[in-house]
């Protein structure tokens, strides 16, 4: 079935859901448990099997679609540390009191890992993994059994670490052109929502749709795409040595392009909307748009199914022949409505140029740009290798992971306790594991992962109870224990509620498996009942030793500021260059992922503070019109550098020249950073939204048809504006900075320094 053509979107959304990474991932780890354990069971038996089994359960967490570069130091972590804490729960098996001794300061340690970030969460879920399931065994009866099932534990977890370096070898290819499609679907979504903004407000009855807080969704989405692009890059920047793998880079490259022009397509779109005459060159543009997504989209199918993309066709005489109405005039010097509409229809151009050669680079039919792509290879790429660095970085009262560690060491303490006093004190374990599922840094993690796993919990009970009941025999169980992790493991990211019911089947068959004898009928009140003390108690400890996101803000506007500064300065450098491959060129890029991330991480960080109590929440108004002024900021540089880059040919040098320089110093003095011991910077109380007093130019320019030779006048109007908004973004930090709500509740609420 074609993807293009598979009928409601909800069809077709879960048959990419089906071809995606996770899922290719998620498959990959259930054939290595299906032939890992089937294998111990044929050479030594169902109690090593089940030993074996937990030794894949625990070693496969950091297992995620990776470069194969640094694989192997991924994997080993998790595998090599987990073995200790699983013989020493062993050993401690009937001794509930040292147990407990072992379980705090162990969980504690594990939970530190989470300070190496996305890298070092599965190896905290794994080290607790290991002592969990060492937990819910039969206690052994002496050291012989003891070292008996962690030596079977090991050998599981040897063989899966070398089983999933082997595959992700193979699978290498796959993951890199599910990674661009993925990106690509990103793109194409928020293509559409940018389209869905090109309606005059006229044009509907329905104004709630017309005027809904579309910059904050963009915002939301614009971080969810950053994000994306870096795991993309780690992948398609590695080795591009072969052709295919070069035209996958040069995608990757062009969405960057694209992202860039489809920001600049937020200019003067509001103003245009203002205008309800021009709903009919809106509505051609927003076609045209949506034209491109669609386009985009067949892309990302193709890639998906495998087969060649389709030719796409060129837009730009379309969006050239847009016409502005030559009746209008311009206020105040400024242009009309119909050279905006003009202006925009001309960005959008650009964006259909990307587009096409995005497609054109999928086909084969063009080849990409070999000096950007290697200039790129190791720049743009996350390290694999393991530093010191976060775990000396640490130990500061306010760090976030410290906190988090103790907060999660207190919180299984307390469930250890509740569980031992339980009269279903031997399965003790399952508070434990919800409590490591569900708690997370944040409060609105914590919530969303709450809700998730009681519901999922409740569900995978039932199944589970359901299959137990049937008394299957070690191969039924042992296929359903690879259904199980197949979803649990490809859906954690995608859809967590149905992770959280395949990770409940796997966690009690398992559970079962190495408490052999157990009567099947034990989980379904028991299983519901822990979860809802789990889930309350990592609820609860949300609250014990909070990191704010409030405590966070200050170092994160300082970083966002620092990058728009830097961004500017290297945008409006562009003037110079003379060949893009060249270190000025790599210099900007590096910059303009620094000012995205950076906002990205601001606007998640807000984001999250939403779901916190209103009285340690930040102050909320100008953090939204800082994440605006920024992305407002972008937009209008990402219009000045098209203009460099692209028509350096129809500007004028002389007339843009000293205008380029007095701009970068304007944002410069704005937003840039100070001399060591200068003074703050003065704030007016209430700086209005308006460009600086002072053009950059001489005086009102007219300004030409966006299409015709000469476009330096836009040039002009657009350093005046960026000039502007610095402004604004120094009068947002500054109350940010001030305002009462960001002043520390304690010594324990200190912010960190930028």
């Amino acid at each position: 079935m074609s993807l293009s053509t598979a009928g409601r979107p909800q069809v077709r959304s879960s048959l990419r859901t089906a071809l995606s990474h996770d899922v290719t991932n998620g498959l990959s780890v259930a054939l290595g448990l299906l032939l890992i354990s089937g294998g111990v069971h044929l050479w030594l038996g169902t109690a090593a099997a089940a030993s074996a089994a937990t030794g894949v359960i625990v070693a496969s967490p950091p297992d995620r679609a990776a470069p194969r570069r640094g694989k192997l130091r991924q994997l080993l972590p998790a595998a090599l540390l987990s073995l200790p804490l699983f013989f020493a729960v062993q050993m401690l098996h009937t001794m509930p009191g040292r147990l407990g001794l072992l379980l705090v300061p162990a969980s504690f340690l594990a939970f530190l890992a989470m300070a190496w970030g996305k890298r070092g969460i599965p190896i905290a879920i794994a080290l607790m993994l290991a002592m969990v399931f060492s937990m819910a065994t039969r206690p052994p009866s002496g050291l012989g059994e003891a070292l008996a099932r962690t030596g079977h534990m090991a050998l599981g977890s040897a063989l899966y670490v070398v089983y999933a370096t082997l595959m992700n070898l193979v699978l290498n290819a796959r993951y890199r052109t599910q990674y661009m499609a993925d990106l690509l679907l990103s793109m194409a979504g928020l293509m559409r929502a940018q389209a869905r903004q090109f309606r005059a407000r006229d044009e509907s009855s329905d104004v709630r749709e017309v005027d809904a807080p579309a910059l904050g969704a963009m915002l939301r989405a614009q971080a969810a795409l950053a994000d994306q692009l870096q795991s993309t890059r780690d992948l398609v920047f590695e080795s591009p040595r072969t052709p295919y793998r070069q035209r996958l880079a040069g995608m990757l490259m062009t969405v960057l392009e694209m992202r860039d022009h489809l920001l600049a397509s937020e200019l003067d779109l509001e103003t245009l909307r203002s205008h309800p005459r021009h709903g009919a060159q809106l509505a051609a543009m927003r076609q045209a748009l949506e034209a491109m997504a669609d386009d985009v989209e067949a892309l990302a199918d193709a890639l998906l199914q495998m087969r060649r993309p389709a030719v796409i066709a060129d837009r730009r005489q379309a969006l050239a022949a847009i016409p502005a109405d030559a009746d209008e005039t311009a206020a105040f010097g400024g242009p009309s409505p119909g050279q905006l509409a003009r202006g925009l229809a001309n960005r959008l151009a650009h964006l259909n140029d990307e587009t096409v050669r995005l497609a054109r680079l999928a086909r084969g039919d063009e080849a990409p740009d070999l000096a950007v792509v290697r200039a790129h290879w190791q720049v743009f790429v996350s390290p694999t290798e393991w530093s010191i660095r976060p775990f000396l970085a640490l130990w500061r009262w306010d760090a976030p992971p410290l906190r988090h560690a103790i907060r999660a060491a207190l919180a299984l303490a307390t469930g250890y306790v509740i569980a031992v006093l339980m009269p279903w004190g031997s399965h003790d374990y399952w508070i434990l594991l919800t409590i490591v599922v569900v708690l997370r840094g944040s409060l609105a993690q914590t919530l969303e992962r709450r809700n998730q796993r009681v519901a999922g919990t409740l569900v995978g009970s039932l199944f589970a109870v359901a299959l137990l009941a049937t008394h299957p025999g070690p191969v039924e169980l042992l296929l359903a224990m690879t259904a199980a992790q197949a979803f649990a493991h490809g859906f954690a990211v995608r859809k967590y509620t149905l992770t959280a019911v395949a990770a409940t089947v796997l966690g009690l068959v398992q559970a079962h498996q190495l408490y052999a004898g157990a009567a099947p009928t034990f989980a379904l009140g028991e299983r519901i009942a822990d979860t809802l003390i789990g889930a309350a108690l990592a609820w609860a400890f949300c609250y014990v030793l909070p990191s704010w996101e409030r405590t966070q803000i200050p170092a994160l506007v300082r970083r966002t500021v620092a990058a728009q500064a830097r961004h500017a300065r290297l945008s409006l450098s562009l003037g110079q260059l003379h060949a893009l491959e060249t270190a000025p060129e790599l210099e900007w890029r590096l910059a303009r992922r620094e000012a995205f991330d950076a906002l990205s991480a601001l606007v998640q960080a807000t984001q999250r503070s939403l779901s916190e109590p209103r009285a340690v929440q930040p102050p909320l108004e100008p953090l939204e019109r800082l994440q605006a002024h920024s992305y407002q900021l972008l937009a209008q540089l990402s219009s000045v550098k098209a203009m460099l880059v692209l028509r350096h040919d129809r500007l004028t040098p002389s007339q843009v020249q000293g205008p380029l320089e007095r701009a970068a110093r304007r944002i410069d003095e704005a937003i840039g950073p100070r001399p060591a011991g200068a003074p703050e910077r003065a704030e007016p109380a209430d700086a209005p939204d308006a460009a600086p007093a002072a053009s950059l130019s001489s005086g009102p320019v007219p300004l030409p048809d966006p299409f015709d030779q000469d476009i330096s006048p836009w040039l002009l109007r657009r350093l005046d504006l960026a000039a502007g908004i610095a402004m604004q973004i120094r009068t947002d930090v500054a109350q940010i900075l001030r305002d009462p709500a960001m002043l520390p509740a304690g010594p324990s609420q200190q912010p960190r320094s930028a």
